[in-house]
């Protein structure tokens, strides 16, 4: 059988189909794009492309609990009930919180909007979004009037330049980025500019690379907006009759950024450079900039946010094919949780709390003929402040769902101290071990990817269908059902009837419309958002739902790809604002010895804090383990070299991660990946790092700009230990360790810096004497394996610091070996060297698609093959996502130039 869904990471909302079989109940035959699907056309990533390979039992949260005590679900629901219920009596409902996630579908977030805010009567809901795009949001609202994003994906390639600022495409959104290039292979006269303090992956399809310092966009962009003034390149007719708030907006720009020599300096680029971008900006109408979270992850996001609307509006570069600024979500329901209400300063349908009637419709639409909601008067907290708020204890009881905030909030020690001490915790989740699920006191299994039935809504604001494929195990229960269940066991049953998803979208939808008239204004009633048009849908229908982009009404039964060719936005006036900003002075994040900028972001193959990608092994053998890049002259003042373990470190917290020395870095700047927490490493949770400083008005924390200082960590050896996956390792003894899923085995890097007798320490902490072990003490290098009734119970290599890889083996050959039910003699007699005699070091992979790794390639250049259509035909690497393309380019170039300086030494 197929299924058409929609693939359940980033906010691309890219389509999949899935192939299953009726009678296997927990999994997939395999997963490929949908070609119908508009937001992909039968593209994917490489994450999307291991979807079937992180399915599965193991691992799943199948009961709920109690105080760590296996319940049956009344139980659980009752206790639920119950407890919240005598903590609204005592304190009232404001001491009741909620935090939601973007991996909720939208019929998940409505109701427990709805249940939260509608009838316990809290504001205190928000959402891991909050970290993600709350700047973005609450910039379209400060210039349009609305939450509302402007283009669609097809502007990426109608337009004539295309910025990227504060987005590494190739890497986060890569299926964008592959219909970016294609865009840019039909059309040789766009252009590409991309804006990065690093040196990224995105680089190599940029004609224009703007290596600007760390919180220099809005001089940049005020720059830019002088630049157009100074330039004459202003749209005056579109000003004039469209907009308001100019002539501030461009006297802040002129006093801060007045001339290009200034802004060049501001932000630590070439004037020549810079120029070049602001002519091309300036004198092209069809100009999208696509930003995301080196935009919105930022003190002063919202500033910056508007600063790239200014440009755009200055210039009329907005409501046109090819045209606008564009806000790319990191979640795949980032969108749909905006819609519903799923921030602490929203109620339902695009409506806040200071929406004139607002508070009045929403408590109308969802009164009973027994049940009125009782809906606060105010916003809530938002995410950092609602740690604050469990601190002083005003909020008792916190209900967190599909997140795992231990991890991914800023200042985590804090909030992991915070939410130890809160009286209920509440977690509704689908895996069964998370830094999270440590601290509730109620464990509520949820459903996952797979088996959840309902929308999502994606960056371009395209709402797709996600269809349920396979059962959820155990007792495990869609999120939707879970808060009905609770609803109605606290007397809210009434306004929770529904019977399905499909009933529970109709409502939402017929929300939208709820005395929304287009012929009205903002200020009286009338919203953008409105899928009225999708109302009255039977279950039937809905399951046939095909993608389409909001605002689906009356108007436009079809949908809308893009918003304002009218240019009429939703202010009371229907003008967009100009809003005046400045760059702010640096945040003070920790000092002392902490002097590097770091900054976090998501690597190629992974994602959030990896519960579902580390499930398939191909998704872990680009980037194994937590790491540092950093400037080789950072490198040398710290006395850190590549591939050792190093120690980042402030008055919060520590990190440890793998040394990467690369010049694609700014001196005195670091880059670490956030996905890495407890259970994969040792200190190696970025988020413990950043200070709790957030945006003013979004209330989005600054994730790109902490301060931290870098110093080696003393170690004398380093092991790679191989067990069965259902084995505990014993990391005691080590000071540093990642895990790293195989696909039969599960692998331990160590290091520590006291050396014990191995054979001894092998008998007391893997509990077995080695059937195998050789010893060479000379060298300090230890090998070891067990084997029982002929299987391979665990596999041990141990080395002096710097050493271990060169005498490691295939890992990949160690790995097929403990999927044998006996190893046979000549198996036997390569266990301890860990390579099959015909066995081929392949390198660190490069293409997951294929798992081809990076030796494999080096031999293929230096074999003929000198472009990546002749790598692709041989090796079949960057054939299938496209991700690996700009790094295999980069070996292409590299090899090449090993070979040039070999030839004219050769001369000389």
């Amino acid at each position: 059988m197929e299924t058409n869904t929609t693939c359940p990471y980033c906010g691309v909302g890219c389509g999949v189909v899935a192939q299953h079989d009726a009678g296997r109940g927990d999994t997939l035959a395999g997963v490929t794009g949908d070609k119908t699907h508009p937001a992909n056309e039968g593209r994917l990533c490489v994450k999307g492309s291991a979807l079937a390979q992180t399915l599965g039992h193991e691992g799943r949260l199948t009961h709920p609990r109690i105080d760590g005590v296996t319940v049956s679900w009344e139980t659980a629901l009752s206790a639920v009930a119950s407890r919240l219920g005598s903590i609204r009596a005592q304190h009232g409902g404001g001491a009741i919180a909620g935090y939601l996630s973007g991996q909720l579908l939208t019929e998940d977030y409505y109701i427990a909007n709805k249940f939260f805010k509608g009838f316990v009567g809290t504001p205190h809901v928000d959402t891991n979004s909050r970290l993600c795009m709350a700047s973005a949001v609450a910039g379209y609202k400060r210039a349009f009037g609305a939450d509302a994003v402007p283009c669609c994906y097809e502007d990426l390639e109608t337009a004539e330049l295309v910025v990227l600022t504060g987005s590494n495409l190739a890497w986060n959104h890569p299926v964008l980025y592959q219909r970016l290039r294609a865009a840019k292979s039909r059309n040789p006269l766009m252009r590409i500019v991309v804006i990065d303090p690093r040196v990224t992956d995105t680089c190599e399809l940029a004609d224009l690379f703007l290596q600007i310092a760390p919180g220099s966009d809005i001089a940049l962009f005020n720059g830019l907006l002088s630049y157009m003034a100074g330039k004459g390149r202003l749209d005056r007719d579109f000003i004039e009759h469209h907009t308001e708030g100019f002539d501030d907006a461009l006297a802040a720009a002129q006093q801060e950024v007045p001339d290009i020599a200034t802004a060049a300096e501001r932000c630590g680029v070439d004037a020549e450079r810079l120029e070049t971008f602001y002519y091309w900006f300036a004198t092209q109408l069809h100009v999208v900039t696509l930003y995301s979270q080196g935009i919105n992850q930022s003190s002063g996001g919202t500033d910056r946010v508007n600063a790239i609307i200014n440009a755009h509006l200055a210039g009329g570069s907005i409501g046109l094919p090819g045209a606008g600024p564009f806000s790319i979500t990191g979640q795949p329901n980032a969108m749909g949780g905006r819609e519903v209400g799923g921030l602490a300063n929203q109620l339902a349908a695009h409506m806040d709390y200071h929406t004139p009637g607002a508070l009045d419709r929403v408590t109308r639409f969802w009164t009973t003929p027994n049940l009125v909601p009782a809906l606060p008067d105010g916003p809530g907290h938002k995410a950092l402040a609602l740690v604050e708020a469990i601190e002083r204890g005003e909020v008792q009881a916190l209900w967190i769902m599909a997140t795992n905030p231990l991890v991914s909030l800023p200042d985590a020690n804090r909030v992991r101290a915070a939410i130890q001490k809160c009286p209920l915790v509440i977690v509704s989740d689908c895996v069964a071990r998370n830094d999270t699920l440590a601290y509730a006191d109620i464990v509520l299994p949820a459903s996952g990817w797979a088996e959840k039935d309902g929308t999502v809504t994606n960056s371009e604001r395209r709402i797709s269908r996600q269809r349920g494929i396979l059962p959820p195990p155990g007792e495990a229960r869609h999120d939707w059902w879970i808060i009905r269940e609770v609803a109605r066991h606290m007397g809210f049953g009434e306004a929770f009837d529904y019977q399905g998803v499909h009933e529970i979208f109709d409502e939402h939808a017929r929300l939208s419309g709820f005395e929304n008239d287009p012929q009205a204004t903002p200020d009286t009633g009338y919203r953008l958002f409105d899928i009225s048009g999708l109302a009255g849908m039977d279950r039937a229908r809905y399951d046939a739902l095909a993608p389409i982009q909001w605002p689906v009404n009356a108007d436009a039964p079809r949908g809308t790809a893009r918003l304002f060719e009218r240019a009429r936005f939703m202010t009371p006036n229907g003008r967009a604002r100009l809003i005046a900003v400045a760059s702010s002075p640096a945040i003070q994040q920790p000092d002392g010895e902490a002097r590097l900028v770091l900054n976090t972001g998501r690597i190629r193959d992974q994602w959030h804090t990896m519960t579902r990608t580390a499930r398939a092994p191909r998704l872990m053998h680009h980037r194994s383990e937590p790491f540092i890049e950093v400037h080789p002259e950072d490198a040398r003042h710290a006395s850190v070299q590549n591939g050792q373990i190093a120690r980042l470190h402030n008055t919060l917290g520590e990190y440890l991660g793998r040394v990467r020395v690369t010049t694609a870095q700014r001196r005195g700047e670091l880059f670490i990946p956030i996905h890495w927490n407890d259970q994969f490493a040792h200190q190696a949770r970025a988020s413990a790092l950043i200070a709790a400083v957030c945006d003013p008005l979004s209330g989005q924390p600054e994730s790109k700009q902490g301060r931290v200082a870098l110093s080696p960590i003393t170690a004398q050896w380093e092991a790679c230990l191989l067990l069965g996956h259902d084995a505990r390792a014993p990391l005691g003894e080590s000071d540093w360790w990642a895990r790293i899923p195989l696909t039969h085995c599960q692998r331990f890097q160590m290091m520590g810096e006291k050396t014990p007798d191995w054979m001894t320490w092998c008998e007391r902490a893997l509990g077995q004497v080695p059937t195998l072990w050789s010893e060479d003490h000379g060298r300090r290098h230890f090998r070891a394996a067990c084997l029982h009734k002929g299987r391979v119970v665990w596999w041990l290599a141990v080395a002096p610091v710097g050493t271990l890889n060169a005498m490691l083996g295939d890992v990949g050959w160690l790995d097929d070996c403990f999927a044998l039910e006996a190893l046979e003699s000549p198996q036997r007699r390569r266990l301890l060297a860990g390579r099959a005699a015909s066995g081929e070091d392949t390198g660190a992979t490069v293409c997951s698609c294929h798992q081809v790794g990076e030796k494999t390639i080096h031999r293929a250049i230096a074999d003929g093959c000198n472009s990546v259509e002749a790598l692709g035909e041989t090796l079949a690497c960057g054939t299938e996502c496209g991700s690996c393309i700009p790094e295999l380019k980069q070996l292409i170039a590299a090899q090449h130039a090993r070979r040039d300086e070999a030839t004219e030494q050769v001369s000389v």
